[in-house]
């Protein structure tokens, strides 16, 4: 019997894959068996090599997800490429780290561009064209941030990715009659560039201690996930959201003391 994680002639799309969690989810996807393209605000060139070492087919674009044309082409693009594509994995976000009682309209309109309409666009284009082929998988990767937890300083980010979650809920009900899974992954502290300046010494000391498993995330925690999501192992899981934080949300411990 095949192992229902093999992704063999599936065909992935990756947005935000240039770093990071993306470049993981693209190798990861990779290792699996998929072939994989991807788009990102700046050179993809080093995912393009990874992936190349691992015999896949695939590309990378330059370009912004708060475009939709940007999102429509790359779609285009994979349809062009393959003739259609099994998996689309909407990843890309930026972090403002700014008090919501000082962020300007620019701040917030510029932080959902991408972080909530181009998950939207990515949605739309997937789901588009996977109704036509008869079904599909769509990742939406959120955060704790926001659908689960509330975090000070981050207010823009955090409504965002609260937005993804509902926008993962109420679209996995409107195409799961075409074959068509949607969920969201929610990824907790993880050690990526996006949060180099939120991550000081002072927050890694404090995150340690309040994960169960004793560290921050890696970003191959999160890609792993990301292939099970997209494996024939999730083909009855939809409208979820899978949460990667080490335990982080469940612990409600504080230290009780005992007589």
């Amino acid at each position: 019997m095949d192992s229902p994680f093999d992704l063999s002639g599936r065909r992935a799309v990756v947005t935000g894959s240039s770093r990071g969690i993306g470049r993981a989810i693209s190798v990861a996807l990779a290792r699996a068996g998929a072939d994989v393209c991807g788009i990102s605000l700046d050179d993809a060139s080093e995912t393009a090599a990874e992936l190349e070492l691992e015999g896949r087919d695939g590309f990378q674009l330059v370009g912004d997800t708060g475009d939709p044309g940007a999102v429509d082409g790359l779609a285009a693009a994979a349809v062009e490429r393959w003739g259609g594509f099994d998996v689309w994995v909407n990843n890309a976000s930026a972090l403002l780290l700014k008090p919501l009682v000082e962020t300007t309209d620019d701040d917030w309109h510029g932080l959902l561009a991408a972080n909530l309409h181009g998950y939207f666009y990515g949605c739309r284009a997937a789901a588009r064209h996977m109704v036509q082929r008869g079904g599909g998988r769509i990742v939406n990767v959120t955060s704790i941030s926001g659908p689960l937890i509330g975090v000070g300083g981050i207010g823009a980010y955090a409504t965002a990715k609260g937005g993804v979650a509902a926008l993962t809920k109420t679209l996995a009900v409107e195409v799961a009659s075409h074959g068509i899974t949607v969920n969201a992954l929610a990824p907790g502290a993880i050690d990526t560039a996006i949060n180099k300046d939120a991550f000081t010494p002072r927050v890694r000391r404090t995150y340690e201690e309040r994960i169960p498993l004793g560290r921050l995330g890696v970003p191959a925690d999160v890609g792993d996930t990301v292939v099970f999501l997209a494996s024939d192992a999730a083909r009855y899981v939809t409208g979820q959201q899978l949460v990667v934080d080490g335990g982080l949300v469940v612990n409600g411990t504080v230290g009780h003391g005992r007589d």
